[in-house]
């Protein structure tokens, strides 16, 4: 009994396997006991599908209100909505800012490092990056000139270098102070 079962499984496999794959529909439901002479259902669709089923033709009136509308003047059209949205008291609809959203570059518009390139900077710092051995005394002096520390501060400001020696000063002021430690004998820079 089950070795006849097997082979029934082998031969009806076997003969699965010799049609062709394009014909073969295993997983239809229409189709009854495998057999390829029968064809699917046909199913009468509806020309308009309608989800919510059929209405009730429109009342004389709204048939009348639609012809009139249709002999509006384009100005008159454009007029209706607004008119429509104030007679039913419905809130006026309010842009959307888009002020914290990165769009992304847009065509034509200047990146933002160029933006950030055109605003000239007006506060500088110095710092002093170098100085020689032997000029060691003059920047120190130097330095007190232009920061009013005492000699002890001018001095361990001094041997702390790289330092920021004046910060948030003017253009004119900072090159001033880099010309003066230059001369003294250091390096420093604006930055």
């Amino acid at each position: 009994m089950r070795m006849a079962t097997i082979t029934r499984g082998v031969l009806a496999f076997k003969t699965f396997c010799k049609r062709p794959m394009s014909q073969t529909r295993i997983f239809s439901s229409d189709i009854r006991n495998g057999d390829p002479k029968l064809k699917p259902k046909r199913y009468k669709y509806p020309e308009a599908y309608d989800p919510y089923g059929p209405r009730p033709p429109p009342s004389d009136k709204v048939l009348q209100l639609a012809e009139r509308i249709t002999f509006l003047t384009p100005e008159e059209l454009l007029q209706l909505g607004p008119a429509l949205q104030h007679r039913l008291k419905h809130p006026r609809l309010e842009n959307i800012s888009s002020k914290g959203f990165d769009m992304g570059q847009q065509a034509g518009a200047p990146t933002a490092a160029v933006e950030e390139a055109k605003v000239e900077k007006t506060a500088f710092d110095v710092k002093l990056v170098q100085f020689d051995a032997v000029a060691k005394i003059k920047v120190i002096k130097e330095v007190r000139a232009f920061t009013n520390l005492g000699l002890k501060e001018a001095k361990d400001l001094v041997e702390k270098v790289p330092t920021v020696l004046k910060q948030g000063v003017t253009k004119e002021e900072a090159s001033a102070i880099v010309e003066k430690i230059k001369a003294a004998g250091g390096v420093a820079v604006m930055e």
